[in-house]
């Protein structure tokens, strides 16, 4: 399927003129997964990809820059007539929270659940699982694992022909790992392939229970709100600077790091230096970005500068 992560909001706290409050978009075959919901995050939608039928919002905590925008979007899916049903899914706190916004909110015209996740939670979907996990900041909050389902090894075709099996239903029997005769599947299908995986850190410090869902992961997106001349900063707020997150990028072994939820007194390359300097493999992305999650033997993630503008020119 295919896999990308949208960035429609990468500001932290307070948004900019460049920069929206956090929101990610996880597209990936049809179905579509917003992580976080800050005020304003319909309208960063509309101005790139258009307000898609998001199936599932996984709020990482309650923090307002987090979920303010939330109540706009699940109101607007109801003047649009929605009828798919709709799941947000978050921390303990969710559901008072959201009984809390029904003044707010009204009624829906389409089912809207609303579901509290316990730490290491999975929410298991066609082809793929989302996990929640707990991170370190001052209030209850998770970071999240998106998991592609693994994949089937690689058939080979010629290897298959020289053991006497000719194309047509054995091929898929073998690909199915069944046995065709004398030849078993093992001799023609190489090992399992693992799925892709994406890590999102939400807010927090670094911490070892990131690191170990981020170990080997294609895609870290972390947050660093500071520099490290703000380190006293980023720990009392219970945030992580950019050399940090490169730390724990480079010891949980990456495929690429990506960086967000920036304060409004960066612009963003002098983060990007400063991580560079420990794990090369960073981005810093803008709204508006995308990062392609390819399959790691076509190259793994890459950034797509303003992909979201093409896209939405294009259509």
């Amino acid at each position: 399927m295919d896999l990308s992560l949208f960035f429609a909001g990468t500001a932290g706290s307070v948004p900019s003129p460049r920069r929206g409050l956090p929101a990610l978009l996880v597209r990936a075959g049809g179905d579509r997964l917003l992580f976080d919901c800050g005020e304003g995050t319909q309208q960063q939608l509309l101005r790139s990809i258009g307000l898609p039928e998001v199936d599932a919002v996984f709020l990482t905590h309650y923090h307002l820059d987090h979920w303010l925008g939330l109540l706009g979007m699940v109101k607007t899916f109801d003047l649009r007539a929605r009828e798919r049903p709709l799941t947000l899914y978050g921390p303990p706190g969710l559901r008072a929270l959201i009984e809390a916004m029904r003044p707010v909110i009204g009624r829906t015209g389409y089912p809207l659940a609303v579901v509290e996740l316990e730490p290491h939670a999975e929410v298991r979907s066609d082809g793929y699982v989302v996990a929640a996990f707990p991170v370190d900041h001052r209030v209850t909050a998770y970071g999240y694992a998106f998991a592609e389902d693994d994949r089937p090894g690689r058939f080979d075709a010629a290897a298959a022909r020289a053991l006497g099996i000719s194309e047509g239903p054995d091929f898929g029997r073998l690909q199915r790992g069944e046995q065709v005769g004398d030849v078993r599947a093992e001799q023609v299908v190489g090992p399992v392939r693992p799925g892709r995986r994406i890590v999102i850190s939400g807010d927090t410090r670094p911490c070892q229970t990131l690191e170990v869902y981020a170990h080997g992961a294609d895609l870290l997106v972390h947050e660093a709100t500071f520099l490290e001349d703000e380190r006293v900063r980023a720990r009392e707020t219970a945030h992580s600077t950019a050399a940090q997150a490169a730390e724990l990028a480079r010891g949980a072994n990456v495929g690429l790091l990506a960086l967000t939820h920036l304060s409004s007194r960066y612009f963003g390359p002098e983060l990007a230096r400063e991580a560079r300097a420990i794990f090369p493999r960073t981005e810093v992305p803008r709204d508006f970005d995308i990062i392609d999650v390819r399959f790691r033997e076509r190259g793994g993630p890459e950034l797509i500068k303003g992909g979201a503008l093409r896209e939405e020119s294009s259509g």
